[in-house]
């Protein structure tokens, strides 16, 4: 008995000190190192009940329209309600809110989902407007290029998105294939800035056979101006009824393969300039580390 006596002495010896310095405004690390108080659960019950000084207490940038959220609900606002005033996400709300009381039903669900509805919708429209702002920035930091700064594109997309040797596969064909129109058309730049004649470059069209395959070839030949002759078979897929595809509809047209004949030598070069690149970047990233 007098063993947990003496226990229960030092505890509330050890409460009041640790009390005293909470007071004074301490952190818990302070009071752990002060006290040499190393478990979490001891230190927990020598605090119970003391509030955290506010020093301590981290910023949180959605305090006010938290506050916010809280004087909506109090004024019988629903979480759809709260969303179409304050464009935050349902979730939020219900985490700032949830300790308040639940406002009487004044709405139909279906009133309510409309009034999601058109708060999602809002919600939105501005992530648009800003998606749509910040693209026109960006455009806008590019300018012109330059041949320098055009060849080093180049290398990098056909990196990218170009036929490379195999070891199982050696062939060193200048082969380029993809979807995005845009990306045709600086390929093309790239290969013109080289110096390739439009005679060496033969075009083929890779396209599911349940599009409309004449439509697609019309778009890609108008896109690259070459003629009929420059063009080859087309590559039809074949269409699977149980796979879910997405693209689909007017703006799908395959893809076009872009092929540089007698390419051998140009496919070499385009190696060694990526090597060039991967190489330069290196050293570039030495010297930004020091």
């Amino acid at each position: 008995m007098t063993e947990i006596t003496s226990k229960y002495a030092d505890f509330e010896e050890l409460r009041e000190q640790a009390v005293a310095l909470r007071r004074e405004g301490l952190s818990r690390r302070q009071i752990r190192d002060r006290l040499h108080v190393d478990n979490n659960d001891i230190l927990n019950r020598l605090l119970e009940g003391e509030p955290p000084p506010e020093w301590t207490k981290r910023p949180n940038a959605k305090d006010d329209l938290r506050d916010r959220a809280r004087e909506l609900r109090l004024q019988g606002m629903t979480y759809d309600q709260i969303q179409v005033e304050l464009g935050c996400s349902k979730g939020s709300i219900s985490i700032w809110v949830r300790d308040l009381p639940k406002p009487e039903r004044r709405r139909t669900r279906e009133e309510a989902s409309a009034i999601a509805r058109r708060g999602w919708a809002g919600t939105m429209q501005r992530r648009e407007e800003e998606r749509q702002r910040i693209k026109e920035t960006a455009t806008g930091e590019i300018g012109a290029l330059s041949d320098r700064e055009l060849f080093l594109v180049g290398v990098g997309l056909y990196w990218a998105e170009g036929a490379k040797a195999k070891s199982h596969r050696p062939q060193e064909r200048v082969d380029f294939i993809n979807s995005d129109p845009h990306m045709i058309k600086v390929y093309l730049a790239w290969l013109r800035l080289l110096g390739v004649d439009s005679e060496r470059l033969r075009f083929h069209v890779a396209i599911h056979e349940s599009a409309d395959v004449p439509d697609a070839e019309r778009f890609w030949a108008d896109l690259v101006g070459a003629a009929p002759s420059a063009f080859g078979k087309t590559t039809l897929k074949k269409h699977n009824p149980k796979t879910n595809r997405k693209n689909v509809g007017e703006d799908y047209r395959g893809c076009l393969l872009v092929r540089v004949q007698q390419g051998a030598d140009l496919y070499r070069r385009i190696e060694g300039w990526w090597y060039g690149i991967v190489l330069s970047a290196q050293q570039s990233d030495r010297l930004n580390r020091t």
